[in-house]
């Protein structure tokens, strides 16, 4: 079974930072490509940025150069930096995890979200 949490979320003024982590337990023996992705009110949920097993990361257009993904597998936490947060930021923010076991995949792991406010 794989448990996914999610913390770091805040209130923050525009310009400001926060680091948003996420924590996966499951099977030692396997690998996670992780990703965060975000709902704000009244929009669907969009891809903010992924990690894969080798360390690989990918973002979308808008936080690219703000924010910054990271891994600490030692700990088996995914990382979200975010600088320079904007109005157009806040969201509750999801973690996402996809399980591969000897070759094996099993997608879709969420977390309940953790909540970033930026105030103007």
């Amino acid at each position: 079974q794989v448990q996914i949490v999610e913390s770091g979320g805040g209130s923050v003024q525009a310009g400001g930072s926060l680091r948003l982590s996420c924590a996966v337990s499951g099977d030692t023996a396997c690998m996670y490509e992780v990703s965060w992705h975000r709902r704000a009110p009244g929009k669907e949920r969009e891809f903010v940025a992924d990690i894969d097993t080798d360390g690989g990361t990918d973002y979308t257009d808008s936080v690219k150069g703000r924010f910054t993904i990271s891994r600490d597998n030692a700990k088996n936490t995914v990382y979200l930096e975010m600088n320079d947060l904007n109005p157009e930021d806040p969201a509750m923010y999801y973690c996402n995890a996809d399980q591969v076991c000897r070759g094996h995949w099993t997608f879709g792991y969420w977390g309940q979200g953790t909540q970033v406010t930026v105030s103007s």
